[in-house]
């Protein structure tokens, strides 16, 4: 595991910064840094030592014969595997490090490594004699990649904060990117909150090769499919599902320093540590977060699971201070993001971290075993759509439901999903899923952002149903969700806080093998009537206490809403209300004014459209403001 930056030369030098860059990696390696260059390409690296704890694990490598120099992110969880198949084909190994079995194995297969690859990687090889640089980010976007190409060069590197150490990189917004942020809480690939840089998306790479045509190269190397399905009876995949869930815990517990589990009491991460439980010949490191809000503490649910596996657990509580923590975590991020989990998500990754160096979690079960209740959703309201002037009847009850109380509202639900039940799927999952949809975005926006309104533009969210017209309403969506809201919401806030507090994080359930197990399996197998992730359930039903089962799924919800009304009130009303949010033409201050009085004043609930327009104007303050600007007219690469 390590932060990786670099350069190649577009024309000219390749010169950067490397120090400047890398020292702003520093958290995602303590233990070991290395520079290399040839004067067209310089890498840099810092390490966070995992496997091989020895110099073996060092980077920038270089292979026997000097052609290839890779730097890389991540862990490559079947390379003893590939090690004995590449020792066959006559390589040699130095050390016990997946990086020395990465660069191998890129030696003997290009490109065709990447399948044979399980692991979460973002790497760089630069090939000495063709002049060329090859990069390449895991199926599912585990690890990021950023880019983009400045003053004559092509810079990438793990974290934004580390391509705006080099002055050419202009730091200027990008309204379209910024659009797409509030609407959907984050930045989708491969634009960026600027308008230069660009982060590649999952599951693809990219070429670069200087003085050709053309220059960049990107393509897909990885696509989850969902049919055909297969002719399996359900205790046969339930016994497929184990053997295939067990392996990848036991390989993600392949470690020479200390690992634990985050044990939120779901049933993902419940299965994970109970399974690792059964692996370990001591108790199993347990971590979990909680709040002193009722509605959000999942806390004694992980104590029960703690308690039934004997785990060495230990428990935190979030208190609202996030005003202190916000400005720290905005610069980490780099771009907008406004999943405010990603809070906890950094207290656990701390607290775990005085522990251990690794954690394993339970990501992706929610996506690939359809634990959502979206999921249910989408076949009633595939069934309601069928149903001739159902739409309007579903509006007119939306219409006169009772608004709810907070975020985890049933009726607040009930009324979201009745809106748009006889819409189209793009539709109704664009409001289920979108933070301001359309009406909102055009009473928000100011003289600036006005353009994106009105634009008629192939959507990115829209394209992402291009190709599945022909799969289920809830394969559909779960199709969608792994290529938008995983990669881009949930494995961004777990890499960068994780990253931020030194610390590994594993996901068993997002091994590419359990994924593509689950997305070719009967939906009814997924979700049974209303009973979420029944064959998950079904198959490691002796390993979850009945009373975590027999609830309803909590998420990883965060009180903002009642942090706004208390001690965040100063910071909303400063950050929004103030002369800095006013000047940037982003939105009408009359409408963010409405929405903060009818918030504070129990009007309304608009946590999630006042949290994304708070974190965007610290992402302003923090990374914008007061900076330089370039005089380079390079543009970043596009996919």
């Amino acid at each position: 595991m390590c932060g990786i930056v670099g350069a190649v030369a577009l024309n000219g030098s390749a010169s950067l910064d490397i120090d400047a860059a890398i020292s702003q990696l520093e958290h995602r390696g303590p233990d070991d840094v290395g520079r290399w260059t040839d004067g067209r390409c310089s890498l840099g690296f810092r390490r966070l030592a995992i496997i091989d704890l020895s110099r073996g694990g060092h980077q920038p490598r270089a292979s026997a014969c000097g052609r290839y120099h890779l730097v890389f992110n991540g862990e490559i969880y079947n390379y003893r595997e590939l090690r004995t198949e590449l020792q066959a084909h006559g390589r040699t190994f130095a050390s016990a490090s997946d990086s020395e079995v990465l660069l191998a194995a890129f030696e003997q297969w290009g490109e065709g490594c990447l399948p044979r690859l399980n692991g979460m990687f973002a790497f760089a090889v630069w090939d000495v004699q063709e002049r060329e640089l090859f990069v390449a980010r895991d199926r599912v976007g585990k690890k990021p990649l950023y880019y983009c190409t400045a003053a004559g060069r092509f810079l990438f590197a793990s974290e934004l904060q580390a391509l705006l150490t080099d002055p050419a990189v202009t730091r200027e917004p990008d309204l379209a990117g910024l659009d797409q942020y509030l609407r959907w809480g984050y930045v989708p690939p491969p634009a960026t909150g600027f308008s230069h840089v660009s982060k590649l998306p999952p599951g693809h790479w990219l070429r670069v090769r200087p003085g050709r045509t053309p220059v960049t190269a990107i393509r897909e190397w990885w696509r989850l499919d969902y049919e055909p399905k297969l002719d399996v009876d359900e205790a046969d995949a339930c016994d497929a599902l184990r053997e295939q869930v067990t392996d990848a815990v036991r390989l993600r517990m392949i470690s020479d320093v200390p690992l634990g589990a985050f044990l939120s009491g779901g049933i993902d991460s419940s299965i994970v540590v109970g399974l690792m439980a059964g692996m370990s010949g001591s108790p199993v490191k347990t971590y979990s977060i909680g709040f002193s809000e009722a509605a959000y503490n999942e806390l004694p649910h992980a104590r029960r699971v703690a308690e039934r596996f004997g785990t060495d657990h230990h428990e935190v509580v979030v208190k609202p201070d996030a005003a202190s923590l916000l400005p720290m975590l905005v610069r980490h991020f780099g771009e907008p993001f406004a999943d405010s989990s990603a809070i906890p998500t950094y207290y656990v990754s701390q607290v775990a971290r005085r522990g251990v160096t690794v954690a394993l979690n339970g990501d992706g079960g929610d996506e690939s075993f359809a634990g959502y209740e979206r999921y249910v959703g989408a076949l009633l309201a595939d069934r309601i759509a069928r149903v001739p002037g159902s739409a309007a009847t579903m509006r007119a009850i939306s219409s006169i439901l009772p608004s709810g109380t907070g975020q985890k509202s049933r009726i607040r639900t009930a009324a979201r999903f009745l809106a748009v039940a006889g819409q189209p799927l793009p539709s109704r999952y664009r409001r289920w899923q979108g933070y301001f949809d359309d009406d909102a975005r055009s009473r928000l926006y100011g003289d600036a952002m006005r353009p994106y309104v009105d634009a008629i533009r192939p959507d990115w969210f829209d394209r992402l149903f291009d190709d599945i017209e022909g799969l289920s309403a809830v394969d559909q969506a779960m199709s969608v969700d792994v290529r938008s809201y995983l990669p881009s919401d949930l494995l961004v806030k777990v890499d960068i806080t994780s990253m931020a507090c030194s610390l590994e994080a594993r996901s068993p359930l997002l091994d590419h093998r359990v994924m593509e197990l689950a997305a070719r399996l009967p939906v009814a197998y997924k979700l049974r009537g209303r009973r979420t992730k029944h064959l998950l359930l079904k198959a490691f039903e002796d390993l979850l206490p009945p009373e975590n089962v027999n609830r309803r799924k909590m998420g990883f919800g965060v009180p903002v809403g009642e942090w706004f009304r208390g001690p965040m009130t100063g910071l909303l009303r400063d950050a929004l209300l103030g002369e800095e949010a006013r000047s940037r033409g982003i939105a009408r201050p009359s409408e963010v004014e409405r929405l903060v009085d009818d918030h504070l004043a129990r009007r309304g609930d608009h946590t999630p459209l006042l949290w994304s327009l708070l974190v965007l104007e610290l992402w302003f303050r923090e990374l914008v403001d007061g900076h330089r600007p370039s005089t380079s007219d390079d543009h970043a690469c596009s996919a």
